[in-house]
């Protein structure tokens, strides 16, 4: 069985995304005049979160988070391949933009209080939220779980989520969402519950599954800034920008066109 996620080669906008890999310790996170003098934006995003941020057949960084970041490029330096990605870990997230070592990031960063102490959040560019997955055609919505066997990742937040909405339903935990899959694949589980985004990826990947139609909470996906006065400007411009793309439905149609 093939690891969770494999990527597909997916079309991807007109022209390449450059990725430098950085020297280590080099501060270059900048505000807004700095960018534009150098010519370049440093973001942070996911190569393996399909379909956020993931890598073709080709080695080329696309998805959602990956338009999100080229398009940033093209408010701020007017060329959406004046931008360099650093690929990040869940855990360096935030620490890349504390500690300097890139502009921002847009890697699946959901809008806590206690993310909010450290960094800087941009409105939500997408709600994400807990969704459920099964290949059992005789589950058509989440109700219909109500006394079934559902896996969950070990201490995550979707546990509260799946309590409340199914008290009934017997909770499987796992360890990672490929040991989930190969509960699935054996029967010892009818649905795994986890975040719709990654999710969807999965839906895409195996034709077989199905994600039900109903998000179970919400989660504001948002770019992550530094904080300081020094970066207010930079700041306004990726807020300004998140708040057009909304309102001019660009980000509905990628939203859409990545299949979330």
């Amino acid at each position: 069985m093939r690891l969770f996620p494999v990527t597909l080669a997916i079309a991807v906008l007109a022209g390449p995304i450059l990725f430098s890999p950085r020297p280590q310790n080099s501060a270059i996170a900048a505000e807004l005049a700095e960018i534009q003098n150098r010519g370049k934006i440093t973001i942070a995003v996911k190569d393996n979160l399909r379909p956020l941020g993931y890598r073709d057949q080709q080695e080329n960084l696309i998805g959602l988070e990956i338009d999100i970041a080229r398009r940033l490029a093209t408010e701020i330096l007017g060329d959406a391949d004046a931008v360099n990605l650093v690929p990040v870990q869940n855990k360096d997230r935030l620490k890349v933009v504390i500690n300097d070592d890139v502009d921002i990031a847009i890697a699946n960063v959901t809008d806590t209080s206690s993310r909010r102490r450290l960094v800087a959040l941009s409105p939500y560019y997408y709600l994400d939220g807990t969704g459920i997955i099964t290949k059992d055609i005789t589950f058509a919505k989440v109700n219909d779980l109500m006394a079934g066997t559902i896996a969950v990742l070990y201490n995550s937040s979707t546990i509260a989520v799946i309590r409340e909405r199914l008290p009934q339903a017997k909770l499987v935990g796992v360890a990672s969402y490929q040991e989930a899959l190969e509960l699935l694949e054996d029967g010892k589980v009818d649905a795994f519950a986890g975040d719709r985004t990654v999710l969807a990826g999965w839906e895409q990947e195996y034709s077989q599954y199905r994600l039900l139609w109903e998000r179970l909470s919400g989660e504001a996906l948002c770019i992550v800034m530094p904080k300081g006065l020094q970066y207010e400007s930079l700041r306004s411009k990726i807020n300004n920008a998140v708040l057009d793309w909304r309102e001019s439905g660009w980000l509905q149609e990628r939203i859409k066109y990545w299949g979330l």
